[in-house]
């Protein structure tokens, strides 16, 4: 189906920036992975997580790289074969720099740096004069996705209503200068020269962009078509040429789906890789990468989609066959490859092949305030049990420590699914005695928690520097800590202390206002562990 000759480029991106930033052991572990599988280059994704000079507070106890931990790792990618490349931000995607107020002034608004502002510039030289001591590779890419607010902000205060294409051309073309300082080919995410035109990146294909904007984009920069979504053929058809319209020379980059909460989804992404991948050869693209982001925390290993990025590698070898596919993939892992994709359940409730993610918000799910109460279908929790079955009867193997963090999280929505459904059955009809037995299943549901806890702890801290786990235990501490106030609560009840649990008064509703039952894709903690302000 596809003829690798045509590559000259092939491999995957690593996002480091979601508080999971990969220790560098795990790193190199992954080079010896892709270079196994004949990939040549790995991109980390860096949007504050590496040294800076100049920069003190620069990803500051974010577990950013040190110079000398990529020279590392960039010494060790050369000797497999593989070119390490810089993935970074200079323009959006830099909230956590905004932390700090040293960084507030350049901040345009939300996550987005002040163009037109020589302090913005000279940081993103402090940055290009970073990435030149630490990589040998001159191909960086730039970032600059998702600027949905680009002038909307300090910069309109500044300046008034500006054209906000020329407001991105303008600041394109800085950075691209600062870049030919350090001889750097830059690589630029394609998605604002569309949604600039038409507020969308996907449907809009037909848009056409102006000649006199395609002027503008340097030289030395080429535009990444990124697209994780599509399963056809011919979406990818339709945006590849909407891309190479703008700029020849276009990178495509997939998505391996590691960013919807604890699980990964690779029966997803081996479908939109096949169609990607498909069209990209059809229509001559040399260059592709597939990514794994960490959205939202970074809760998924990136090793847990290793059934998807080798049906990649094979796809690019000219391989299609699924059997033997799954033949090569258990000949070389030691494990088969259905049974490693048993990490896929959770996303896959009732054999849905949709992106859902209910492994997370049902975890995070209140149990007095029920946001995701609706959401349940009436077997989830039997369901989450069967998985839980499947993934601990994984034999043994190299990554047994997934299976086993994933399994604990199953037990754990096994009893959680239906415990603020039935504590407020209960205490709506006034049954005391259920209301008693539901405080034994909030003990048992609060243990299941700290063991999956613990299993969770073991998982990140053998992959990622220990930065960012903090995170995790604000969430996973903070769901214990509500379970065990709502027993308390239900244990006043009970003895006559309270005479009413006020949040157990209302009813829920669906927090998309879907019919009941429908399970969805929704990757917020702040968003699913409360209706109030955090």
């Amino acid at each position: 189906m596809i003829n690798k000759a045509r590559l000259k480029k092939s491999g995957v991106m690593l996002d480091c920036s979601r508080n999971a930033v990969l220790k560098p052991e795990t790193v190199k572990k992954y080079i010896d992975i892709i270079s196994d599988l004949g990939f040549n280059c790995l991109m980390l994704y860096t949007e504050d997580t590496y040294e800076v000079e100049h920069q003190p507070y620069f990803g500051k106890f974010r577990g950013r790289y040190s110079v000398e931990e990529i020279k590392d790792m960039d010494e060790y990618a050369k000797t497999k074969g593989v070119e390490l490349m810089p993935c970074v931000q200079t323009l959006a995607h830099l909230n956590a720099i905004f932390h700090w107020s040293v960084y507030q002034k350049m901040c345009d608004c939300n996550d987005i740096l002040l163009c037109d502002d020589e302090n913005t510039y000279k940081l993103i030289d402090h940055m290009f004069e970073a990435i030149s001591r630490s990589y040998s590779t001159k191909t960086v890419n730039i970032g600059m996705d998702e600027a949905h607010m680009l002038g909307r902000g300090r910069y309109f205060d500044r300046h008034g209503a500006q054209d906000r294409f020329e407001i991105l051309l303008k600041h394109l073309n800085r950075v691209s200068e600062l870049a030919k300082k350090y001889d750097f080919k830059l690589l630029m995410w394609g998605d604002m020269f569309f949604r600039l035109l038409g507020n969308n990146y996907y449907g809009n294909e037909n848009i056409e962009i102006p000649d006199s904007v395609k002027k503008m984009i340097p030289d030395n920069v080429d535009l990444v078509y990124w697209d994780y979504y599509s399963k056809e053929k011919t979406d990818y058809d339709k945006r590849i040429k909407a891309h190479s319209a703008v700029k020849d020379n276009i990178w495509f980059a997939g998505g391996l789906w590691t960013w919807s909460g604890f699980a990964p989804h690779n029966k997803f992404s081996m479908q939109t890789t096949k169609a990607a991948l498909t069209s990209c050869f059809e229509h001559g693209i040399e260059n592709i990468f597939l990514t794994m982001w960490g959205d939202n925390g970074a809760e998924c290993s990136k090793f847990s989609v290793l059934p998807s990025l080798f049906y990649a590698s094979e796809l690019i070898k000219g391989n299609d066959d699924i059997n033997l596919i799954k033949q090569k993939f258990a000949e070389k892992y030691k494990i088969g490859f259905d049974e490693f994709t048993a990490l896929d359940l959770p996303l896959t409730p009732n054999g849905s092949e949709a992106i859902v993610n209910s492994d997370k918000y049902l975890f995070y799910n209140d149990c007095f305030m029920g946001l995701f109460d609706r959401n349940i279908a009436e077997n989830d929790g039997a369901d989450f049990g069967k998985m839980a079955k499947v993934l601990e009867g994984v034999p043994a193997n190299e990554y047994t420590y997934l299976f086993e963090a994933e399994a604990a999280l199953c037990r754990v929505l096994e009893k959680k699914c239906n415990l603020g459904i039935n504590t407020r059955k209960a205490y709506k009809e006034n049954d005391i005695s259920a209301l008693k037995r539901l405080v034994k299943e909030y003990e048992d549901v609060i243990s299941l928690t700290e063991k999956f806890y613990e299993l969770y702890e073991k998982q990140w801290m053998i992959e990622n520097k220990p930065h960012g786990f903090d995170v995790q235990d604000i969430r996973i501490g903070g769901n214990i800590k509500r379970m065990t106030h709502c027993k308390d609560m239900l244990l006043h009840f009970i003895n006559g202390e309270l005479s009413r649990i006020e949040e157990l008064e209302d009813e829920p509703l669906d927090i998309r206002n879907r019919e009941n039952g429908t399970h969805l894709e929704f990757n917020s903690w702040s968003h699913s562990v409360t209706a109030n302000l955090l």
